[in-house]
């Protein structure tokens, strides 16, 4: 196996997932492009999904020609079990938000080896920001209109805990009443805040947010990136199944 300098890799990754989100853009402004259609587990697709989809899968075979990418919009995953190394990537996270245009969807590109993301970016179009972060090379955001990159670290226990919801995953509501009323009991009040796709990882990662409790399915390539800018932030993504 070729040995992976991250840090090399991570620049051409957030270039990519600007690119995409450019891409996303074009269609985003233009709601006649979209051509919103709905797959077979009911979720939706719009032509920005495959449009980001097409241009990363291409920019990522063309810099790691012997590593296979994995999108949620790819064709055939089948061979996902026999991959030591893979690209897991969510082209455009949150369709849903974007539908709805509440601007919260990102593009998330992750670099999993042996079965753990070890670099991921997410970049949040409408936002200008990008999240990333490389295994022991700490996780980092930054801003279209600031090129430099801010150290990301989550908050120290704070006196009122700060919860992040779905605004649009509410299959579990009477188990979130029920999480809710045992964190109010244990620590008081607490503040909550509805956040569409992995946003809410980076906003956990950067301090603004302290918790996110997921009672529902959730797909690698929906947390993988934002897993490994978490972890290196100092969070951590734990299931409690």
């Amino acid at each position: 196996l070729i040995m992976l300098n991250l840090s090399e890799l991570l620049p051409s990754i957030i270039a990519i997932s600007e690119q995409a989100g450019a891409a996303i853009m074009a269609i985003y402004n233009q709601p006649e492009r979209w051509n919103l259609q709905q797959k077979a587990d009911n979720s939706p697709l719009t032509a920005a999904d495959l449009a980001a989809h097409q241009l990363i899968e291409h920019a990522l075979q063309q810099l790691t020609a012997t590593i296979p990418v994995l999108s949620e919009e790819s064709d055939d995953v089948s061979q996902r079990h026999t991959w030591s190394r893979l690209w897991l990537v969510d082209p455009l996270d949150g369709t849903k938000e974007f539908v709805a245009r509440t601007n919260d969807f990102t593009v998330n590109i992750a670099l999993i080896v042996d079965n753990k993301p070890v670099l991921g970016v997410l970049h949040a179009p409408v936002y200008g920001v990008t999240y990333y972060a490389a295994e022991g090379l700490g996780a980092w955001l930054v801003r279209s209109d600031n090129p430099q990159p801010q150290r990301l670290k989550t908050a120290s226990l704070s006196t009122q805990p700060r919860l992040l919801v779905s605004r649009h995953h509410h299959t579990s509501f009477n188990r979130e009443e029920q999480l809710l009323a045992n964190i109010t009991s244990t620590f008081g009040e607490c503040t909550l805040y509805q956040i569409g796709s992995a946003f809410k990882m980076c906003k956990i990662a950067e301090g603004t947010a302290d918790f996110y409790p997921r009672f529902g399915a959730t797909m690698e390539w929906d947390t993988a990136a934002g897993q490994i800018i978490l972890a290196e932030a100092g969070g951590a993504l734990v299931d409690c199944q």
